[in-house]
């Protein structure tokens, strides 16, 4: 199976454990520490599985290339250059220290 089919499988699963808890609901009463437990516990499972379709989207997508800049091999222009310092070497006219 495609990993998009086993999402839907899992989303599915949580459609019927979401209706399983609501029916749990209405007979246990929404009030209890459990069974607002249980109701988190679903909500999350719900945005987890979001969150790992939205992954799964990303990683599926094909991936663009970023455009390619072709850099000439000829020399810079000497004048680019004029009153410019050496790294590490001060000015033309002066010693490094």
């Amino acid at each position: 199976m495609s990993v998009h089919d086993e999402l839907a499988s899992v989303q599915r699963c949580l459609d019927d454990l979401n209706r399983s808890v609501g029916r749990l609901e209405q007979q246990l009463g929404s009030g209890g520490l459990e069974m607002r437990r249980v109701r988190a516990d679903t909500n999350h499972l719900r945005e987890s599985v979001a969150l790992l379709r939205e992954t799964a989207d990303a990683a599926m997508a094909p991936q663009q290339r970023p455009d390619l800049v072709t850099i000439s091999d000829t020399p810079y222009d000497p004048s680019l250059w004029v009153d410019t310092d050496d790294e590490g070497l001060g000015a033309r006219d002066r010693r490094a220290p």
